[in-house]
């Protein structure tokens, strides 16, 4: 019996090293995700008379490109289509539909830790997004509105990830992104792949 505990505890380990090795762990890399943005926007420059709050969710996508500097640092490139969350409202005796479309790119520092057969990381980096708000207003009284800017955003993250056959690494990745008075925030899926 403790010849089989033994056995099954070196056959566990043995499976956990090879998940966990990793002769990747430095040089560039592509990839790319699928995910979740929420956008939360307590009031919209020349319509606060007409929309008190907006919250509403989308799905986004991204794209890639970076290197790892070694096990526990890589810098980062990333082209992020967070979406088109849209909306309703009716509000001052004023209804109509509202919607935001955010997308840009994003430099960003990603630090990483190895524990066990998985990797932890957290990442903090810039946005240059650029949003579009456009609102559909059904009063004829009150203009439609139409706004198109650039902004730089801060935005930090936590992810979990393994790597299989050496090179695919799948990852989740939760991020915050600070909008000044709006907020949001995206939940990730992403494969990489490692060369």
């Amino acid at each position: 019996m403790k010849r089989a505990i033994v056995a099954a505890m070196a056959l566990a380990a043995v499976s956990g090293s090879a998940l966990a090795a990793d002769d990747n762990v430095r040089g560039f890399y592509l990839g790319g995700g699928v995910g979740n943005f929420n956008l939360d926007i307590d009031r919209v420059d020349q319509l606060d008379d007409a929309i008190g709050r907006l919250n509403d969710d989308d799905t986004a996508w991204k794209v890639f490109a970076g290197y790892r500097i070694n096990p526990y640092l890589a810098v980062e490139g990333a082209y992020v289509d967070f979406g088109r969350p849209s909306d309703t409202f009716d509000a001052d005796g004023t209804s109509g539909d509202f919607s935001a479309h955010l997308s840009g790119f994003s430099p960003q520092l990603i630090g990483i830790l190895p524990v066990g057969p998985v990797e932890l990381s957290g990442k903090v980096g810039v946005y240059f997004t650029d949003i579009d708000l456009r609102a559909d207003i059904d009063d004829p009284l009150d203009p439609d509105f139409d706004s198109n800017t650039s902004e730089e955003n801060f935005m930090y993250g936590v992810g979990v990830g393994a790597t299989f056959l050496e090179h695919l690494n799948a990852k989740l990745e939760y991020e915050w992104i600070d909008l000044g008075a709006e907020k949001g925030n995206s939940l990730w899926a992403t494969g990489t792949w490692r060369f």
